[in-house]
């Protein structure tokens, strides 16, 4: 399936609010994101300017994400969770938010079982290898 531009841009800015709500960019974030801006096409210069200005951005709609497709809102859950736990541990505002994206994109009957199902996934796989995003595909 190919993921829109509109899609594809939410996907990425959805994820850099996502590490900004504890406050603090670890590298293992900042490489997954950097990895997933690549993915979704994105030049690097830009993906890493956008990470290093997160924080400071006040101007940012914090607003979660609305993916004109389903399936891409799922996986933009899944791959958010996956990020969430990328610097050992999930915060209360991370989840918060990312149950706000589902409530959005019409998934809240979804929530309680994805977070589940990924509590009981194997983390000892890199996680770059276990993005949903990848199951996309685009020119």
């Amino acid at each position: 399936m190919r993921i829109s531009l509109f899609d594809r841009s939410l996907y990425y800015k959805g994820l850099i609010l996502l590490i900004r709500k504890d406050r603090e960019i670890h590298d293992d974030e900042k490489n997954m994101v950097m990895s997933i801006g690549k993915m979704l096409g994105f030049e690097s210069k830009f993906c890493a300017l956008t990470i290093e200005e997160i924080l400071e951005n006040k101007y940012i709609d914090d607003s979660p994400p609305c993916f004109s497709e389903t399936n891409v809102a799922l996986s933009f859950i899944r791959d958010g969770l996956r990020l969430s736990i990328s610097d050992g541990r999930i915060h209360d505002a991370e989840i918060a938010w990312l149950e706000s994206v589902a409530e959005t994109n019409g998934l809240s009957h979804l929530w309680t079982e994805e977070v589940e199902k990924f509590y009981f996934m194997n983390h000892a796989e890199p996680i770059e290898n276990t993005l949903e995003l990848r199951y996309f595909m685009w020119d």
